[in-house]
């Protein structure tokens, strides 16, 4: 039996055009161990950990005339060096000049003929410090079968990359004639299907990406009901091609302070942040704000299988993401009262049972937050953009130190991808007692990004001195 795409996984290839290339991606910087940490070791260290990712060795291939949906196939011509790439600041390098690298980075499309996924090793940092800047197509990272490879590098502990033998074998690429069979013995047994299928190849992805939603646990059901449309405003836009990155560096103890101060959770104080530093740029620009004024958030939240009591790693990431919406009181000037309405808002999802607290997603090994903004991007991406303005991701990470090799990972941010209509995504991530915002921008819709970044440190200020 062929290895086909879902039909989730197939339409994010069905709706990537150059102004939406449908990957995510993060930025890792370490620290430079004394015993050195080089491009070669960062090759010897993914290599030798290829063998529990298949699908990083693997491309997808169309089947003639879309009868079918495209199916993996290794590729035969794989190439690590291609894969794995090296690049340097003029040292000593920046932090604006690398997170300007990754936006031109992000916005390019990753080569449909070979494996969805990059790797860019950036040295020249100033520090004495090297980054990694990953990629990987939404259509791979599932969550069950495959991972995200920056889940897969870091350990709790340093260690020297052993040097790999590269003896993988690949199987041999089916011939059009067999794809071509192996569509019509399908076909046969479910004939709809081959009509949708060409219908989605043919750019009407969008009008049955709705219908693949039921393949992410929880997406379908949370937004059956829902039928008005995100608010107006200039979140909600064409995107360009460019692309603007920007990060905000903050403390987990200051989040935890405002709870234990005004109540609700952690993830309550974020969306408060960036609550407020979406209403500061809404009046830099002259957007007329009411006490009524909201943004509606997508905020994908990780949920456990009601069958599994306990928190291991299939139960927590085999596809379960629910895609929630909570509208963000940008209208209303109180920070204070902006926390409560947003922890009433989350308090009706965490009811459910499902969502799973900080505390489980920590027991699943590696540096989960990797894999789990993948599946947030995934269950963002299966629905209209028409419903939500701006999309943020938050996964708790673990709080010791974490390795790739023997080089310390000092930080972390996630870069999510943007929809055709949104010119903000924002991911979260807490790692080691920091908070770690990653702003992925349309470089003409949200030029200011950088603007924002500022302002959620401002916002969480305006919290932790809230008095009200």
């Amino acid at each position: 039996m062929p290895d086909r795409l879902s039909a989730l996984d197939a339409s994010f290839l069905y709706v990537e055009d150059h102004a939406t290339p449908m990957h995510v991606g993060g930025v890792a910087i370490f620290e430079r161990p004394r015993s050195g940490f080089g491009y070669a070791q960062l090759v010897d260290l993914i290599g030798g950990r290829l063998a529990y990712l298949p699908r990083y060795r693997q491309r997808v291939l169309a089947v003639p005339g879309h009868l079918a949906r495209p199916v993996w196939v290794d590729d035969v011509d794989f190439d690590l060096n291609y894969h794995i790439r090296r690049s340097a600041l003029p040292q000593p390098g920046s932090d604006e000049q690398l997170f300007d690298l990754v936006a031109r980075l992000m916005s390019r499309r990753l080569a449909p003929e070979r494996p969805l996924w990059e790797a860019y090793f950036i040295e020249g940092l100033a520090g004495d410090r090297v980054a990694l800047v990953t990629k990987t197509h939404q259509s791979v990272v599932d969550g069950v079968g495959t991972i995200d490879l920056g889940q897969l590098i870091l350990d709790p502990a340093p260690a020297e990359p052993e040097p790999f033998e590269d003896i993988w074998t690949p199987r041999r690429e089916p011939s059009r004639t067999q794809l071509v069979l192996d569509a019509i013995s399908e076909g046969v047994q479910r004939p709809g299907e081959v009509v949708e299928n060409v219908r989605s190849a043919a750019n009407d992805a969008f009008a049955t990406a709705g219908k693949f939603a039921e393949t992410v646990g929880g997406v379908a059901s949370t937004l059956r009901t829902l039928v008005s449309p995100a608010p107006p405003g200039p979140l909600n836009v064409r995107v360009s091609g460019g692309r603007v990155f920007a990060v905000v560096r903050t403390r987990l103890e200051d989040f935890r302070k405002i709870r234990a101060a005004h109540g609700g959770t952690v993830n309550d104080v974020v969306l408060a942040a960036i609550t407020g530093a979406l209403r500061e740029w809404l009046l830099s620009r002259e957007v007329p704000l009411t006490p009524d004024t909201t943004i509606r958030a997508l905020v994908p939240l990780a949920v456990r299988d009601a069958e599994t009591a306990e928190f291991s790693t299939p139960a927590l990431i085999g596809n379960q993401v629910a895609a929630y919406l909570v509208d963000l009181p940008v209208g209303e000037p109180n920070p204070v009262l902006r926390l409560q309405h947003i922890g009433h808002a989350m308090a009706e999802h965490l009811d459910s049972g499902r969502s799973v607290a900080a505390r489980g997603l920590l027991k699943v090994g590696g540096f989960a937050p990797a894999t789990l903004h993948s599946l947030g991007a995934r269950a963002a991406g299966s629905l209209s953009g028409r419903i939500f303005n701006v999309m943020v991701t938050n996964s708790p990470g673990p709080q010791v130190p974490m390795y790739a090799g023997e080089a310390r990972l000092v930080e972390m941010f996630p870069v999510m991808p943007l929809m055709r209509t949104q010119a903000l995504a924002i991911g979260v991530t807490s790692y080691h007692g920091g908070v770690y915002f990653g702003l992925n921008g349309d470089r003409k819709a949200a030029f200011d990004v950088d603007l924002v970044a500022g302002m959620i440190e401002e916002s969480l200020e305006e919290l932790k001195g809230a008095h009200w």
